[in-house]
């Protein structure tokens, strides 16, 4: 049985402002926290794009500062940034429930009488 992470609106909203406070700089760590407490194949791969993202716009950001801006680098950080914060507030987390409905779901239809 897969492990479940529920999460309230507060921390759903707290996740969003560390990553929009940031300006996308530390994306990777709500998804570092998912990854570890749920430990999922594609909570892991979502933390491998985002730290991937991290490493490569720290190098471009330096590179680039000389000047008014990129606004290539400013787009796909508003992008990045906005693909988080919806992640984190409609997708990553799972629906609460209760413990008592997610061992129902694992067992065949029936079962959950005989107890």
């Amino acid at each position: 049985m897969q492990r479940r992470l529920e999460a309230g609106w507060c921390q759903k909203i707290a996740w969003s402002v560390l990553v929009v406070a940031s300006l996308s700089i530390l994306v990777w760590v709500p998804f570092l926290y998912v990854g570890i407490k749920r430990g999922r194949r594609a909570d892991w791969v979502t933390f491998a794009v985002f730290a991937v993202y991290t490493v490569v716009v720290l190098p471009w950001a330096g590179v680039r500062g000389d000047g008014p801006g990129d606004p290539v680098l400013g787009a796909f950080a508003i992008i990045a940034m906005a693909a988080a914060v919806c992640m984190l507030l409609f997708t990553v987390f799972d629906k609460p429930g209760t413990k008592f409905d997610a061992v129902y779901t694992a067992q065949p239809e029936g079962r959950q009488f005989l107890q």
